[in-house]
């Protein structure tokens, strides 16, 4: 077997490695080495599974692409939401993701290609070439200096590794136990606002498309059925399944009563413009503007003069606001996306509500996790992943909660039912320290 060595700084490496989880980089395709042609790259490339592709430039560039979907010269087109490109400005590497209604590639025999866009190695020439479609919005001068002569070209194998490394004591107590999950269920059924009667909390659950706001609220509505439910549609597709924005009240099993509290469903963010939902509906959501089942339209909010025609109630504002993120994409969040959050939570601060993050997907982001799900609060990894997502939203780590939403299983389970009756518990906590906040400057009885 040819013995390869990689050009790829051992720095920049451990970023790239970073981006993509915890895994590690095998050298499949040296360019100098096996030629820089088509038959070349997928005699040593096919049938990999994900790839990294790091390519060189004279003028010191380094830059390239990551896909997830293995090449097969099946010549079908593909699809790949986790397909980015990416390129070193200053020392850290930033990533542009695929721009939505466009295809990863066309998967026929020819070079490795992003988006039909990037070609590398193009004409069997040490050489990038782009045609100029959008399926990434890309600056060349940022990502390569436009200087399109590569000195190298690189394809990496990306393979998980398995996450054994553990804490010496758990960095947070949890008591996975039946009797734990009847305390929560007991709190969550006994709890009253601190509003009249009839009132209930509204907790606004935000986030990328796919996070899983849609997966938590149907994941609560299944513990208290007591079977697995699917009455919010949640996927995975690239664009928001949420197009309205939904209140999902629950009930204390099928003919029981409504719970204290409410789940409001948005349409998920996306980082371009023109895209997925606008901030300025979140305003007007939050402020109680908007009504269950309003159609969202992403080049034309919630106009102004609605706002005015009339004043909403404490009942009908939001009490909670829930950002929900993806474990397995934190390291991978675009920086218009985070600014897009960074908006949105000066939005919320400005108006003192309350704050908790939701870190989903734990199961699919460590395997030890994916294994046992009490192995939660011993992965360092995960921990890792909290500080990350703590320290890029700029909240406390204790208001960051990992859970795991149902999504394949068919049956209950007891470790997810204390995971996510333990951050709903949270919420609760939160909005009455909200309304209790605000209760003497809204007045008068409510």
């Amino acid at each position: 077997m040819d013995y390869l060595t990689s050009n790829l700084p051992e720095e920049k490496r451990k970023q790239l490695c970073a981006l993509l989880g915890n895994v590690e980089l095998s050298l499949l395709y040296k360019a100098s080495v096996h030629g820089y042609n088509a038959s070349a790259f997928h005699q040593r490339c096919d049938h990999q599974g994900p790839t990294l592709l790091v390519a060189y430039n004279s003028s010191g560039y380094i830059f390239g692409g990551y896909t997830s979907v293995d090449y097969a010269q099946s010549g079908q087109y593909v699809g790949d939401e986790d397909i980015f490109l990416f390129g070193f400005q200053g020392k850290i590497p930033v990533c542009v993701k695929l721009n939505s209604g466009h295809n990863a590639r066309l998967d026929d025999s020819g070079v490795p290609s992003f988006g039909q866009q990037l070609y590398f190695c193009y004409n069997n020439q040490p050489v990038v070439l782009n045609q100029g479609v959008n399926a990434f919005s890309i600056t060349t001068l940022s990502m390569y200096g436009n200087d399109t002569q590569l000195s190298e070209c690189e394809v990496y194998k990306v393979m998980q590794v398995p996450h054994v490394r553990v804490e010496e004591k758990p960095w947070r107590n949890v008591q996975w136990t039946t009797e734990r999950r009847g305390e929560l269920m007991e709190f969550i059924k006994n709890h009253k606002p601190l509003m009249n009667s009839e009132s209930r909390v509204r907790i606004l659950m935000i986030g990328p498309v796919g996070a899983g706001k849609s997966s938590f609220f149907n994941s609560i509505n299944s513990i208290f059925m007591g079977h697995v439910t699917s009455k919010a549609m949640a996927g995975s597709s690239g664009t928001s399944l949420t197009t309205q924005f939904r209140t999902y009240p629950v009930k204390d099993g099928r003919e029981g009563k409504p719970l204290s509290f409410v789940l409001c469903d948005t349409m998920g963010l996306e980082e371009q413009s023109g895209a997925g939902l606008d901030i300025e509906d979140i305003s007007s959501i939050l402020q109680g503007h908007i009504s269950d089942r309003y159609k969202f339209n992403p080049v034309a909010p919630f106009q102004s003069e609605q706002k005015a025609s009339r004043s909403a109630s404490l009942q009908e504002k939001i009490h909670c606001v829930v950002f929900v993120i993806d474990a397995t994409k934190v390291s991978l969040m675009s920086n218009k996306l985070e600014e897009k959050l960074t908006a949105i939570r000066r939005k919320v601060n400005s108006l003192g509500i309350t704050q908790i993050v939701l870190m989903t997907k734990v199961d699919e982001a460590c395997p030890l996790v994916e294994k046992d799900l009490q192995s939660l609060y011993i992965s360092s990894y995960i921990k890792t992943k909290v500080h990350e997502v703590s320290s890029r939203l700029g909240v406390p780590v204790s208001c960051v909660l990992p859970v795991k939403n149902y999504s394949q299983e068919l049956e209950l389970n007891l470790n997810c039912d204390v995971l996510l009756l333990t951050a709903l518990q949270q919420m609760l906590r939160f909005a009455d320290d909200y309304l209790d906040d605000v209760r003497p400057i809204e007045g008068s009885p409510l």
